[in-house]
């Protein structure tokens, strides 16, 4: 099925410019808007059933592609741009029907963030015989060149000595002698506070700033409601997200003034019932391009320079910016397509089918599956340390990992999404983008949360019917894999203690790690 919307079907003189314009590329002031003249150019877009069922979409993730894209269609046509607006089974069937169509004399579009959608775009162009235009994507702060300049000649590709390039080329954070500002490169040190016994100070959480739905998104949500609701999963009665860019800087300027200062300290602690803490909800406008990163980074650093919040709070935040989103999207464009293949600890297990729905005795996992599945929203330390540690732990094959987080996460692009689930959270890749595996017992989570407090395991415990699945699955872990990792002076430590476990001990353990494996392997479990 393919259908044009409203608007599309204008009089119009020939083409000269089809400027395409998928879903997170909703940016006015991108490089495919370069000289556009609404006499002669025409906007494409396009709503397509593959991307909602490539990997089973939650209803959430659905719901700010669609209600974003209305929304940037109609600014676009506020200012007279003939927008062709498309419903259809495929990018590839709705895009041959267009230029089949309209005859456009040149297409025009920024790189999609995916390399398949660039791939597939690409050949349909071919078979049409229509010239295109590939424009790099200014959104980001380092090329593909840029990038590939830093690789070169590196043995390993290391996040901290890419941010310090970051920083000194962009003159963020820098003092008046172009030295890093407070002396050093980092504050993670003083990023990683959990809140005790007592939970967060009474008061001290201002809940972001809520976007109610106007008529475009209340529309947006009743047709995917009606589209998908029977067959994904998600919710869609607590959508409050920011799906226009004069909303996305109204979330800017709420983070900046409400969070930001308690960001850095307690980044990685979680809490129950708290889902938002002091994190900004922002990767989501940034991943559809309704925020520039610039303006994210200036804005954070101002902050800073007039004393409204710490250095290692405005350090912390703008290390994920300027230094974890520029080196992930790095990674990916210069490993792919065989990253997407990557399995170094050799891992086959299926993904348990608690993942799809949160029923599990694991409070931890519960919470944080539940909290994904109704706002499409986890911040990095639940994804990492949470779900994304139980997964690597279990065994799970790091594709079916990737593609969970793909569907459910409202922010989740592949450029972004896959070297940190398939990189740092799984170590699939076997250490590019993480020196080391990311393991841990379910000590870490009673450390950094209370929701140990609230589960019948107990973290300390590796066998016997107390025992935490995530401390069974940790020991067994490195037993597992203790000949792939003997070589690395990170899990020194950590094989150290694997090795003084006896026989005898480490046969219990394996044991239950085996038949913890088959309990939650089981539908349902």
């Amino acid at each position: 099925m393919i259908t044009t919307m409203a608007g599309a079907e204008k009089p119009q003189d020939e083409v000269r410019h089809l400027v395409i314009v998928l879903g997170d590329q909703l940016d006015r002031r991108s490089a495919a808007f370069d000289g556009f003249d609404p006499k002669r150019d025409r906007v494409w877009m396009a709503e397509v059933q593959a991307e909602a069922t490539r990997v089973p979409s939650s209803l959430p993730r659905i719901a700010v592609f669609i209600a974003a894209m209305r929304h940037f269609r109609a600014e676009l046509e506020a200012e007279g741009i003939v927008v062709d607006y498309r419903h259809g089974d495929s990018l590839e069937t709705c895009l041959q029907h267009t230029l089949a169509a309209s005859k456009p004399q040149a297409a025009r579009l920024v790189e999609p963030g995916e390399w398949g959608v660039r791939e597939r775009l690409r050949a349909v162009f071919k078979r049409a015989k229509i010239k295109f235009d590939e424009l790099p994507d200014r959104h980001f702060l380092c090329s593909h060149e840029q990038f590939a300049a830093h690789a070169r000649g590196r043995k390993q590709l290391r996040q901290e000595f890419f941010y310090r390039e970051m920083r000194r080329r962009h003159g963020v954070l820098l003092d008046a002698d172009g030295e890093p500002e407070g002396g050093a490169w980092n504050f993670d040190a003083e990023n990683r506070g959990s809140f005790g016994r007592q939970g967060p100070a009474t008061g001290s959480i201002v809940p972001p700033r809520a976007f109610a739905p106007d008529a475009i998104t209340r529309s947006a949500l009743a047709d995917v409601r009606a589209r998908h609701g029977a067959t994904h999963v998600g919710e869609l009665e607590s959508f409050d997200w920011p799906v226009t860019r004069t909303d996305a800087l109204a979330a800017l300027e709420d983070f900046i003034r409400h969070r930001l200062a308690s960001f850095g300290e307690f980044q990685d602690a979680m809490w129950g019932g708290e889902p938002w803490l002091y994190h900004s909800r922002l990767a989501v406008a940034l991943n559809l391009k309704l925020l520039d990163p610039r303006e994210v980074i200036d804005a954070t650093e101002a902050a800073y320079r007039r004393g409204a919040v710490p250095l290692a709070a405005a350090e912390g935040f703008i290390r994920q910016i300027l230094g974890w989103r520029e080196y992930v999207r790095g990674i990916y464009w210069q490993a792919m397509p065989e990253y997407l293949e990557r399995n170094a600890m050799q891992a086959t297990a299926p993904l348990p089918d608690f993942y799809w729905h949160g029923d599990t005795d694991l409070n931890c996992l519960h919470e944080t599956i539940e909290q994904t599945l109704r706002y499409g929203y986890a911040h990095h330390i639940q994804r990492l340390m949470v779900t994304g540690l139980f997964a690597a732990l279990f065994g799970v094959d790091p594709r079916r990992v990737h593609e969970w987080y793909l569907a459910v996460y409202v922010d989740a692009v592949e450029w972004v999404e896959l070297p940190n689930t398939l990189g740092m959270s799984q170590y699939a890749d076997g250490g590019v983008m993480a020196s080391k595996p990311y393991v841990a017992t379910g000590k870490y989570i009673d450390r950094m949360s209370d929701y140990c407090r609230r589960c019948r395991f107990d973290p300390a415990l590796a066998t016997g019917p107390r025992a935490c699945p995530f401390t069974t699955l940790y020991w067994d872990y490195l037993f597992r894999h203790q000949r792939a990792l003997a070589g690395n002076p990170r899990m020194a430590l950590q094989l150290r203690n694997a090795a003084r476990y006896d026989a005898t001990e480490r046969r219990a353990i394996t044991t239950a790690a085996a038949a913890l494996r088959k309990r939650l392997s089981s539908k349902g479990a």
